[in-house]
């Protein structure tokens, strides 16, 4: 009997499987497929897919962030490379560019923004800015540019070129780009007649143009009809025709302020019916220009440190209340050899305040 016993434990031994050390994940994984003993090692059918990148690509020491591209500061001499193809705005301000290239810019279709400020551009490809088929607003100030570029997007809406080196501004030059909204070209080395007639004759849309800080000695000709603001303040203007202001029935805002000015022709003033604002100050006009008390929604007028002698009482307001839609909010006559105190109270009544008034002690230089 006892020799049957021994014989039936050696046969199940025999029987049974190697032992199998088991742990507390290997009971979690259990019912999990592939979790067996011996798990499948076959490959896979089908095409195996390429692993993709654990991080976005970004040029290197810039920062990405929400398809902005941020490289300004950086002591970099060209438009670096690797800037992601769903970039919105790119920052390269502040740095030592001299030359943006032929395909610095390729694959960038969906850039809304180019910030290029403070470099030390002088040259850009003619196919530069070809991939930017959606750039709106295109920043060069501060550069060495002796011309506006050729060829800009026709999407462009803003354009700020300000402070470089352009001496001309041929007729031809804003061609193709009916969308521009903003021009901004002030503080260049522009004399006497550098803006040619009707440079900005194609710009249909401008609503804003400042050319201010330069020497030009004449309001430019042929301004769009568009424009609710002008600036040309800053300049060697010496007299404002009523041929240059003709047509400009939308502009709200004429800044001339240091400028030369002895003269406002006759009529002036009539060409900029919704005229709200009119800097003249720091000029040398004699009298108040004519046309103001016609003028009906005239608000603003700057004409401190003229050479302005008399103020009579029919300068400002119409004989009657009613012809003038909108009361003058601001008046500054101060730094003028005008006797202030024989000018009459009534030369103000369609002032809103008299606090609006602003008069002063002229002081000879």
């Amino acid at each position: 009997m006892r020799l049957a016993c021994l014989i039936l434990l050696l046969v199940s031994v025999c029987w049974a499987l190697p032992f199998y050390q088991s742990g507390f994940l290997d009971f979690m994984m259990e019912d999990e497929p592939g979790s067996a003993m011996f798990p499948d090692l076959t490959p896979p059918e089908g095409p195996v897919l390429p692993r993709m990148p654990l991080e976005p690509v970004c040029p290197f020491r810039c920062q990405c962030h929400l398809r902005v591209v941020q490289c300004s500061d950086l002591r970099l001499e060209n438009v670096p490379e690797n800037i992601p193809n769903d970039a919105t705005l790119l920052d390269l301000q502040n740095n030592k560019i001299r030359e943006i290239r032929e395909n610095d810019f390729k694959g960038l279709r969906g850039l809304h923004a180019l910030i290029l400020v403070n470099n030390k551009i002088t040259t850009i490809h003619t196919k530069a800015f070809a991939p930017l088929v959606n750039l709106e607003r295109l920043y060069l100030s501060k550069n060495l540019l002796k011309d506006v570029p050729p060829n800009m997007p026709k999407s462009l809406q803003e354009l700020r070129i300000h402070e470089n080196k352009i001496t001309k501004i041929k007729k031809a030059t804003f061609t193709g780009l009916p969308n521009i909204l903003v021009m901004e070209l002030g503080s260049n080395p522009l004399a006497g007649s550098a803006v040619d007639g009707g440079a900005f004759a194609d710009l249909k849309r401008v609503s804003y143009i400042r050319i201010a800080d330069t020497n030009i000695t004449s309001i430019p000709k042929g301004l769009p009809s568009s424009l609710s603001e002008l600036h040309l303040d800053g300049n060697k203007i010496t007299k404002v025709t009523a041929e240059s202001l003709k047509g400009l029935k939308n502009l709200a805002k004429l800044g001339l302020s240091h400028n030369e000015i002895s003269v406002v022709e006759n009529g002036s003033l009539a060409n900029m019916p919704h005229l709200r604002e009119l800097h003249l100050d720091n000029n040398a006009l004699t009298i108040v220009p004519t046309g103001l008390p016609e003028h009906k929604y005239i608000q603003v007028i700057y004409l401190h440190a003229n050479k302005i002698g008399t103020v009579g009482t029919e300068d400002f307001c119409p004989p009657s209340y009613n012809t003038k839609k909108a009361m003058y909010s601001g008046i500054s006559l101060f730094s003028n050899p005008v006797p202030y105190w024989e000018v009459q109270p009534i030369t103000f009544r369609c002032v809103f305040d008299r606090s609006a008034i602003q008069l002063g002690n002229y002081r000879k230089k």
